[in-house]
């Protein structure tokens, strides 16, 4: 054991967490921005944008990962612009991985961040405005306490897609060894190789991670419930 830990580079584990972190980040902003704007859509526009902003959640994420690399490639408007103007390249970069990993992840932040705002009782909206509360304010001070468990349970998940994200990374930001190689990528390049011990040890701990992951949501539900009941009591 101590000889494989000694053989094991332990890069991928750290540009997984990075690129979780900085993606859930991403993800958490952009996803309740989004979830807002939807509510407030007619029928019609809200199936549409909705079935749209749901699509990297179902699409294969091989074919998420090609949208984005016709997209960022330096042979594109918006990738050759990213590139002279501001020095980021998305394609075989970090970027690429948190890029990556953002688009596949945003589905599940947005969509528990919509149910959790459908789930606040509107009489508590219609109090507030009737005692002269700003939109925002009635948005800070009511909205979001109440539907902080469904966001934050949508965070952790939205975390742990991230983290063991594959396709839409190895197309986009491909496997550099210390660069973009994520857990995910470490396993399939070990397997490859025929090192399967060292995939096992990846395996583990994505494993572990995952664990932990379920563990939160679960004790995030079960403290939802609990202040649901108190707030219907």
């Amino acid at each position: 054991m101590e000889a494989l830990l000694t053989e094991v580079n332990w890069s991928p584990l750290f540009i997984s967490l990075k690129t979780g972190i900085v993606a859930t980040i991403l993800a958490f902003f952009i996803g309740i921005l989004a979830a807002r704007f939807v509510m407030k859509l007619g029928n019609t526009m809200k199936w549409i944008v909705d079935g749209i902003l749901t699509l990297p959640l179902v699409l294969p994420p091989t074919v998420a990962g090609f949208f984005l690399l016709l997209l960022f490639s330096l042979k594109r408007p918006i990738g050759k612009y990213l590139w002279i103007n501001t020095g980021v390249k998305v394609v075989l970069s970090w970027p690429g991985c948190v890029l990556a990993a953002a688009v596949i992840a945003f589905p599940l932040m947005y969509r528990n961040a919509r149910a959790a705002f459908e789930q606040v009782d509107v009489n508590m909206i219609a109090a507030g405005r009737t005692l002269g509360m700003s939109e925002r304010k009635i948005f800070w001070k009511i909205v979001m306490p109440i539907a902080m468990p469904g966001i934050v349970s949508g965070t952790v998940l939205t975390f742990a897609r991230a983290i063991g994200e594959y396709g839409a990374t190895s197309m986009l930001a491909g496997n550099i060894l210390g660069k973009t190689q994520t857990i995910a990528l470490a396993i399939a390049s070990e397997v490859s190789a025929g090192n399967f011990e060292v995939a096992g040890f990846w395996v583990t701990v994505i494993v572990i991670l995952s664990f932990v992951i379920v563990l939160a949501i679960n004790m995030i539900s079960g403290k939802g419930m609990k202040q649901m009941r108190r707030w219907t009591m």
